[in-house]
């Protein structure tokens, strides 16, 4: 027989494995290159990501990450390293409404095991200096991760802010 907590938990294992891996910002896959060749399932790699800000038109951030092949990789129960790295820059006329922009907001969210591990980008807004920060963090349930990766994108004179 089985018992409500478990079928609880059950059901929300499979919730999270079917809720869609990346939120907040849409993003586009640039590539990837295999880093170890598995013989059974996908081989490790590092994968590109483009998403595009969501508030602030004109900026575009790249993120690169590991992926873990194999089986449990291929299944989604491998729990994926913490390192990222991430490079934004200008791609367009920068746009945004000054009253939109939070002085520091989540941008883009990846969920990185099957459950409680993700990767985030919060932007942050440097307003005297007239800079957008992006550090890119992986968290967990309990314990996240102190490794990180920075970059900033200046908007100055260059559009912004009306």
């Amino acid at each position: 027989m089985f018992s409500t907590k478990r079928v609880a938990i059950k059901l929300l294992i499979v919730m999270f494995a079917l809720m869609p891996t990346t939120l907040l910002a849409q993003d586009a896959h640039i590539g990837s290159v295999r880093t170890e060749f598995k013989l059974l399932g996908p081989n490790n790699t590092i994968e590109v990501e483009r998403f595009d800000d969501p508030k602030v038109e004109g900026i575009s951030c790249y993120l690169s990450y590991s992926q873990i092949g194999g089986i449990s990789g291929a299944v989604g129960l491998a729990e994926e390293a913490s390192e990222a790295s991430v490079a934004c820059r200008q791609t367009g006329e920068i746009v945004f409404d000054p009253a939109e922009v939070d002085e520091q907001e989540v941008v883009f969210t990846q969920r990185r095991s099957a459950l409680f591990k993700n990767m985030r980008v919060v932007r942050m807004h440097d307003a005297e200096t007239q800079t957008f920060i992006y550090l890119t963090y992986s968290t967990k349930l309990v314990d996240g991760s102190p490794k990180n990766a920075i970059t900033a994108v200046h908007y100055g004179e260059l559009g912004g802010g009306q």
